[in-house]
């Protein structure tokens, strides 16, 4: 299923979104999902926010969304050619021209219209081809032949249509390989990770290889050639019996080791460290802490085949569910539903690789998007509804004489330019 991107978007630039307007004129950008961007005639309405990400300012200049009513989660194509949203209030899906700043066109010059989808979702991916997306629908029906809701829903985003329904019983997460090949599906309360095909998929062939073994495997990091995938088994996180990681062969789809770790609902490889982050129940802060439980993230050496725990520290609890690497060896680590104290600590958490440090910032809220900034000691954070910018040299606010203050309610926030 391979689309070229001249048949989604258009992939040069230009000087006009749909309402006839200019770009922003910028060059390296970010996007924030915005449900309540200010309008002229009062209100607020659905927009992406554009930040100038060189100089950590908000451009005059906004992507329109039309039929959305509040877009939330987003994601990028490999190439960055465009955008994915999510609109929670009508469980759809939009396509973004990043170049144009405005909705995606197809082949008939038209702009791309909203995916409608069967269900709201929490993870979403696109595939390596840059025209397939892939989307966890826990409440999908599944009608031929019947059976328990939830599915892998494909889309075919030069059609801006959905392509198939994969059946997988209550399907949460997704997770992507680096070339494409193979989609990871996990589903509620389950024992079983769902291997998918891609190629397999509209064939008479089933695309789906069920490996039992787990406990509530919730997500899948995948080794950098594709050829394993570390699987984060969330245990009694997740009304389980013991949290883990597990190596899963993807050329045989076995498990072939299990390493216990306190908690494991999110993680991240760099290099031949592997970081996995959760909340083992009831779990106490060290002392001097000002909440009573804390969460906790593991690093994990995976250099011989079979990982090692290296160390575990404290972070902010909650359900962890996102995590980047930024600058100077710092990782980002956000959660939501977390046991914060106002004006003391939140739902993130700043680790330092070289020192082992965490600081928990005061801000407060669930973390809803983390954007590492390429090539800069700058990590963009949507917490609570407002916009964040971090320095990775001080694990402090950027002391900008003009803060960014986006109005509305800051959702996500994505880089969009390499």
């Amino acid at each position: 299923m391979f689309f070229a991107c001249a048949g989604i978007i258009s992939c040069s630039g230009g000087n006009g979104n749909p309402n006839g307007q200019q770009t922003s004129g910028l060059t390296f950008r970010a996007f924030v999902s915005n449900p309540l961007h200010p309008s002229i005639a009062g209100g607020g309405g659905p927009a992406l926010n554009i930040i100038d990400a060189t100089q950590d300012l908000e451009s005059a200049f906004i992507v329109s969304l039309s039929g959305v009513q509040t877009p939330g989660l987003m994601t990028e194509s490999p190439n960055l050619a465009f955008t994915m949203v999510f609109d929670g209030g009508g469980n759809t899906i939009s396509l973004v021209d990043n170049a144009r700043e405005g909705p995606a066109v197809g082949p008939s010059g038209q702009n791309l219209p909203v995916i409608a989808l069967p269900g709201p979702t929490e993870s979403m991916v696109i595939g390596a081809d840059n025209g397939t997306g892939y989307v966890a629908v826990p409440t999908a029906p599944q009608i031929n032949p019947q059976g328990p809701p939830g599915g892998i829903i494909v889309l075919n985003l030069l059609g801006a249509s959905i392509f198939a329904n994969v059946a997988v019983p209550s399907a949460r997460y997704v997770a992507i390989s680096h070339n494409g090949n193979r989609v990871l599906a996990f589903g509620d309360n389950s024992t079983n990770v769902v291997v998918i095909a891609p190629s397999l998929i509209g064939t008479s062939t089933d695309p789906r290889t069920f490996v039992g073994g787990f406990d509530n495997p919730v997500w899948g990091v995948f080794t950098s050639d594709d050829t394993k995938a570390y699987i984060l088994n969330c245990g009694p996180e997740c009304t389980g019996t013991i949290a883990s990681v597990s190596v899963l062969d993807l050329t045989t789809n076995t498990i072939t080791a299990t390493v216990p770790v306190p908690a494991a609902t999110y993680g991240m490889l760099n290099g031949n460290t592997l970081y996995v982050a959760g909340t083992p129940p009831g779990n106490p802060c060290p002392s001097g802490i000002a909440v009573s439980t804390c969460g906790v993230l593991t690093s994990l050496d995976i250099s011989t085949g079979t990982p090692v725990v290296i160390q575990s520290v404290a972070i902010a609890d909650g359900y962890h569910n996102r995590m980047e690497l930024a600058s100077n060896g710092r990782i980002y680590v956000g959660a939501k539903n977390c046991n914060g104290a106002i004006g003391v600590r939140g739902c993130l958490s700043i680790y330092n690789s070289a020192t082992s440090a965490v600081v928990v910032p005061p801000a407060q809220g669930d973390v809803t998007g983390i954007a590492p900034v390429t090539g800069r000691d700058v990590v963009y954070v949507c917490e609570g509804g407002f916009f964040y910018v971090y320095l990775t040299t001080t694990d402090q606010l950027e002391p900008l004489l003009t803060p960014i203050v986006i109005t509305g309610l800051p959702t996500d926030v994505k880089i969009v330019d390499p």
